[in-house]
């Protein structure tokens, strides 16, 4: 007998249902609280489906919302329903999968998918015969819900699909989905492509049967009329690309005429996927042979990509000059992660060596951090500047010519885009024509538009290696005193931009910047007065490169009482649960580590503070095991970096505030954390105390060695770097006495050295401390 609704109950739940799209907050949590009540009856979610599928009577807001609501709870609880209502909502679903409204359509095909992806396509084994049965459809509506709920199904759940546990429906379902390249509506041709698009990364068995088909099919709709069936079709040839270019290069030639023509689409989206073609093809061995005779076409359609649309004026905001005063608004600062400090031999400079970070992203707008055509075709010129090199600039320069001193704000800003993104590739060829164009950009940094100051910052320092290299009056001094003014701009964007194009000078420039270092200091001083919120994060990244930079020429007293009371005021008033220490803890790491005997001053409260949240994040986690989060570990580790960092900068004066401290005992449980990032700043911390006041390690190597021996493993490499660089700083230090604990790591050694593939720096680590042990 068929479940039926009491009236009563029924008007309850419309009820709430109209008051949940009230405006009212306190409105919202009241319906919140009830629903929770509501979700203590087993059929309450009958109710909800009812509301979905059959009261075509209620308007189709609060129809789709029921079954949204429906849906969390499938989510939350499914496997909690009854039996009896869980097959009430299965047959619903797939009764009402055609639905007259394209909302109630979707929402019916969102539905079946979170059932499908709660492992319920195995206890549900009518729903897929079903689904594909409904795609013979005449009625147009069936044919299209059944269509855009497979094509969920096929994305949330492509992997399980290609199993035995389902008995391959792919191989009945990849043919099926061939049929429909060529139905007379586009949506579902969209769909169709869309389906099997899901099956080509992953070379599924019952896809690679059919590719030949596919791909016709796929040239067969190349100039369809519709947009989203244009941008499926680029999508699949970039995925085919990367995984079936065998297929695609007998016709690679018109392929990539093809993808020329799409990547000046007049729809964006349709552009943007074409355009990913050339970052993809940049990536395989043979994009030199099949593009180098299409590059007069390619490089003109690139740099016209990379103009800022109309549309991307607007979001940035591009008509307002001076915001410095506006404060920001808190979602648009992206969390900052940490990471944990890498030891290394000392050579020069200060003994850390850190990988290379990917920190000069292309054009970094922060603010529409959405991929874009903009973006992607800079980063296609960048790509492909480093496979054809020199050979791009014949087709680069002509244009650059015209772009760089255009009249229009907007090209030539794209100019000084193009100009940044050739500079890794196409260095060498470009090197005759800097002594005119890195003035000419430094002049830009004064331009009228703050969007024309912005991008001449990062492209000014995609060149910082070249401007360190020539004399430093005639470029670097120019060059950094017009930065300088930027860093200090009433625009925020510019501010930010000055901010990272300053510290990649400083890590390019090093020493040569300390005559400069009371004009620097200065700059930097006043901007913490001048900035809101999230360019302060970035300062403080420029004033830690600084330290890094320059070493113990920081130490002076007339710079310290510059630098010091900023950072010590702001240290002062962050919460020990804000995130914002995270880059203000690193900063101090760098500075403790550069002013040395100069940090003295101000080394027991910041220590103190250390050691205090490395106990409280280690409480934390012993207290609330499971709800701990990773990211809350970045206090820890943070902290111990620091505390690395004044045991690195004060050597033996240390010693006081290690003798009256728990931090051999927390470093004890630091050790054996099970977060590798955690482990390894530990053992960076046992290592650099090693140094400077072994006297309090000494006591507690016997603890230590095994938990360093069992931390020797080449797969985490810089857990096993850091541990292998503190049993060797813990060897010099021991002497005779280090011949019990040899045997604990000398295999684990011999076998990281005899490895194939060790990093250098692991290699040279391991080398000096078996030689030491």
């Amino acid at each position: 007998m068929e479940w039926k609704p009491d009236e009563q109950g029924l008007q309850q739940i419309l009820q709430l249902l109209k008051e949940s799209q009230s405006p009212d907050t306190s409105t919202q949590r009241s319906v919140q609280q009830r629903l929770e009540q509501l979700n203590q009856y087993p059929d309450f979610n009958n109710y909800l489906i009812f509301v979905l599928t059959k009261l075509k009577s209620e308007d189709e807001p609060t129809r789709s919302l029921s079954g949204l609501i429906l849906k969390n709870n499938v989510k939350a609880h499914y496997h909690n329903f009854p039996n009896g209502v869980s097959d009430f909502i299965k047959s619903e679903c797939l009764q009402n999968i055609g639905d007259s409204s394209p909302l109630i359509r979707a929402t019916v095909g969102i539905l079946i998918t979170t059932i499908a992806s709660k492992g319920e396509l195995q206890n549900w084994p009518e729903l897929l015969p079903n689904l594909c049965l409904l795609l013979d459809s005449e009625d147009y509506n069936t044919c299209e819900g059944a269509f855009g709920a497979l094509q969920k199904i096929c994305e949330d759940s492509a992997e399980i699909l290609d199993s035995d546990m389902l008995d391959r429906p792919l191989n009945v379902m990849i043919p099926k989905f061939l049929q429909f390249f060529t139905h007379r509506s586009p949506k579902i041709r969209s769909h169709a492509i869309a389906c099997v698009n899901q099956f080509i990364i992953s070379r599924t068995q019952a896809l690679m049967l059919h590719i030949d088909p596919f791909i016709e099919n796929l040239f067969a709709l190349a100039t369809d009329n519709e947009p989203e069936v244009r941008k499926n079709v680029c999508r699949a040839l970039v995925m085919l690309l990367e995984v079936r270019l065998d297929r695609l290069l007998p016709h690679m030639h018109n392929i990539i005429e093809y993808m020329l023509q799409r990547t000046q689409d007049q729809d964006e989206n349709v552009a943007l996927e074409a355009c990913e073609f050339w970052l993809t093809l940049a990536e395989q061995p043979v994009c030199k042979e099949v593009l180098c005779g299409h590059l007069s076409q390619l490089i003109p359609v690139l740099v016209n990509g990379m103009k800022y649309s109309e549309i991307d004026i607007i979001l940035l905001k591009g008509d307002i000059e001076e915001d410095e005063a506006i404060p920001d608004n808190e979602q648009d600062i992206r969390p900052r992660f940490h990471r944990s400090r890498t030891v290394a031999q000392q050579h020069e400079g200060d003994g850390i060596e850190e990988e290379d970070e990917e920190d000069d992203e292309l054009d970094d707008d922060d603010t529409i951090s959405d991929w874009n055509l903009r973006k992607c075709s800079a980063a296609a010129l960048d790509v492909l500047a480093n496979v054809f090199r020199d050979d791009l600039l014949v087709h680069i320069l002509p244009l650059l010519k015209e772009l760089l001193f255009h009249p229009e704000w907007v090209v030539k800003e794209s100019g000084i885009l193009v100009l940044g993104a050739i500079a890794e590739g196409c260095m060498q060829g470009m090197i005759p024509y800097l002594p005119e164009l890195i003035p000419h950009l430094v002049q830009c940094l004064s331009d009228k538009k703050a969007l024309v100051r912005s991008i001449t910052c990062w492209t000014l320092s995609r060149y910082a290696h070249w401007v360190v290299s020539q004399p430093p009056d005639v470029y670097l001094k120019p060059l950094m005193t017009e930065l300088l003014k930027r860093i200090l701009d009433s625009n925020k964007r510019v501010q930010e931009a000055a901010c990272s194009a300053f510290a990649t000078l400083e890590e390019e420039a090093c020493t040569e910047l300390v005559p400069y270092l009371a004009f620097i200091l200065d700059t930097l001083v006043f901007a913490f007065s001048k900035y809101q919120h999230k360019n302060l994060l970035i300062l403080y990244d420029a004033i830690g490169t600084l330290a890094d930079s320059v070493g113990h020429h920081l130490n002076k007293p007339e710079y310290i009482q510059m630098l010091m009371p900023p950072l010590i005021q702001k240290w002062n008033q962050l919460k020990d649960e804000d995130k914002d220490l995270f880059p203000l803890l690193e900063c101090l790491s760098s500075v403790a580590t550069a002013l040395q005997s100069g940090f003295l001053p101000y080394c027991e409260p910041v220590y103190q503070r250390c050691v205090n949240l490395v106990q409280k994040t280690l409480a934390q986690a012993m207290s609330q095991p499971d709800q701990y989060e990773a990211p809350d570990k970045d206090f820890m580790i943070v902290a111990l970096d620091l505390l690395s960092g004044l045991a690195e900068g004060l050597g033996g004066t240390i010693e006081q505030l290690v003798a009256r401290s728990n931090i051999l005992t927390l470093m004890y449980q630091c050790m054996q954390d099970k977060m590798p990032e955690v482990r390894q700043s530990s053992f960076a911390l046992l290592g650099d105390l090693t140094k400077a006041c072994f006297q309090h390690v000494k006591p507690c190597i016997g603890d230590f060695m095994p938990i360093l021996g069992t931390n020797l493993n080449p797969e985490l490499i810089s857990v096993c770097n850091n541990a292998t660089w503190a049993i060797g700083e813990i060897s010099i230090q021991m002497g005779p006495e280090m011949q019990p604990y040899v045997a604990m790591v000398l295999h684990q050694l011999v076998e990281i050295i005899n490895r194939p593939n060790t990093p250098k720096t692991l290699l040279e680590n391991t080398g000096t401390t078996r030689w030491q042990c």
